[in-house]
């Protein structure tokens, strides 16, 4: 499979390098261009590659991953969708320095917003309730597996992102759809940031 992405921080750096070692191909894109990520792509190796974020967006299924400020400006001027996969790892700060400020979305659920500024994408929240640098230490913990969560409205994306995440070593759970399940894993919500670890026994 090859991914593209959207931005190019920490969270989709942390995705391409294990969707890499799993033997995918990843797409990086960001605001500044692709020739920004040389040094990067180099990095990741094998498999990696930039390109504008038009082109990374046009893959079947794309990472999303920038600070929450930036949504509306990276999702403008995109290819229509047309039921390709965009995967949600945002999360609702409106600040990161000196402290996290969570941003005011009345009553709606980030990835809510993220489906409506991108029209015609099958959004499923991923990897963004992780904390990146748990995440970077990989899947196991005291002898179980690292929980992923997801949500999202669309059963075969759904399928195919938890078996992704499955594919990477961690335990994915799924939520339900965005309203409720989105909800709980964002920033702000009772799942988020949660170092949970699954033992297997059910």
């Amino acid at each position: 499979m090859r991914f593209g992405t959207i931005g190019a921080g920490p969270v989709a750096l942390g995705f391409a390098r294990e969707a890499l070692r799993a033997g995918h191909q990843v797409v990086l894109s960001n605001r500044r261009g692709a020739d920004s990520l040389t040094d990067v792509v180099a990095e990741l190796g094998n498999g990696a590659s930039a390109a504008a974020a038009a082109e990374a967006a046009s893959l079947d299924y794309v990472l999303f991953a920038v600070p929450w400020p930036n949504v509306e400006d990276a999702l403008r001027g995109l290819p229509a969708w047309n039921g390709r996969v965009l995967i949600d790892a945002t999360n609702p700060f409106s600040a990161y320095s000196p402290k996290l400020v969570l941003a005011d979305l009345g009553d709606k659920g980030a990835s809510e917003m993220v489906a409506a500024l991108a029209p015609g994408a099958r959004v499923v929240k991923a990897f963004n309730s992780i904390v990146i640098e748990r995440f970077n230490q990989g899947p196991a913990k005291d002898g179980g597996r690292r929980v992923i969560f997801v949500s999202g409205d669309h059963a075969e994306p759904v399928e195919f992102v938890t078996n992704l995440i499955a594919s990477f070593g961690f335990a994915p759970i799924h939520l339900g759809g965005l309203v409720v399940g989105g909800r709980m894993q964002q920033a702000g919500g009772p799942l988020a940031g949660r170092d949970l670890v699954d033992f297997g026994y059910h």
